[in-house]
């Protein structure tokens, strides 16, 4: 029979950088994950793990080996939450996976306003630019651009975003007035790093203004945004990012209006765990306080009573 504790520590392994991050986040030494691990090993008899300079790399008895683990840590949360309901608070760690704008300017305030209604919950926000692989367990809930096509998951939309072109007044004073989509081709536009973007739906550039001169770019909207407000360029950003400061106003507004949606994300074995339920009930109610906001209505968030 498998023992728990080492495959706990053999799935934090999978789902770490290397051997020392695993051994940080179990909080013991890295030699004893390293020798767990080897017993581990000789317990199931066959190789888990192949040892390189790249690190620890799963061979193909590792990864089948995987989602058996995967279940059995699905079945010890899930008992540890039904058992524990009626007795005690809603407690553990929730985490979080975000596109970096959605993440850094929408999410965090309401998770720290999450976090002071469920005290004895901890919630880890990855806010990054990029997909999270919920199966690779980097988080229990994703907040994501695209709808997934498949897998064993639970999807709700969560909500529209609209998008437009900005530049600052004194950008603006200093050329003449931009009327139509054409005279784009006559202007600097900050833009995403063509081969490093991630999603389809982040391709503003080629459907609006393919043929304008790029300037600044950048795989972080965050980045963007700021380049955006030095005043030398114009951006398409997310009217919930951009309303931050009043340094940026639309250009052609209602003629180039984008709409893109986010979507919430949970494993079908992690959606009903009571502290991960509680998160997604809170976001939903949250998030739907907000749709003026993020449709660019209203530059002022609401908060949940």
């Amino acid at each position: 029979m498998l023992d728990w504790d080492n495959v706990r520590v053999f799935l934090e392994l999978t789902r770490s950088a290397g051997l020392v991050d695993a051994a940080k986040k179990l909080g013991i030494d890295h030699s004893t994950v390293s020798r767990r691990m080897r017993k581990f090993e000789e317990q199931v008899g066959t190789q888990l793990f192949d040892r390189n300079y790249v690190g620890y790399q799963l061979t193909p008895e590792g990864h089948r080996l995987m989602e058996y683990a995967e279940n059995m840590e699905s079945t010890v949360f899930s008992a540890t939450e039904e058992l524990g309901e009626h007795n005690r608070l809603l407690s553990g760690q929730v985490r979080l996976g975000a596109t970096e704008g959605f993440g850094a300017i929408v999410l965090a305030p309401h998770l720290a306003q999450f976090c002071g209604r469920y005290p004895h919950i901890s919630v880890d926000l990855i806010a990054v630019p990029r997909f999270v692989s919920l199966s690779k367990r980097e988080a229990d809930v994703a907040i994501s651009i695209e709808r997934p096509l498949s897998g064993p998951y639970v999807v709700t939309k969560l909500s529209d975003y609209r998008l437009k072109l900005y530049a600052t007044p004194g950008y603006l004073a200093r050329h003449a007035p931009i009327t139509s989509v054409a005279q784009l081709a006559q202007h600097p536009i900050i833009g995403y790093v063509d081969d490093l973007v991630f999603s389809s739906e982040l391709r503003y550039m080629d459907n609006v203004a393919p043929d304008s001169l790029r300037a600044f770019r950048s795989t972080s909207v965050i980045a963007q945004y700021h380049a955006a407000r030095a005043g030398q360029a114009l951006a398409i950003l997310p009217c919930f990012v951009a309303q931050q400061s009043n340094e940026l106003v639309p250009v052609l507004d209602g003629e180039i209006d984008l709409l893109r949606a986010f979507w919430m994300i949970s494993p079908s074995e992690r959606r009903n765990i009571a502290r991960v339920s509680a998160l997604w009930n809170y976001l939903r109610a949250a998030i739907d306080l907000n749709h003026a906001y993020l449709m660019g209505e209203t530059n002022t968030p609401s908060w949940p009573s």
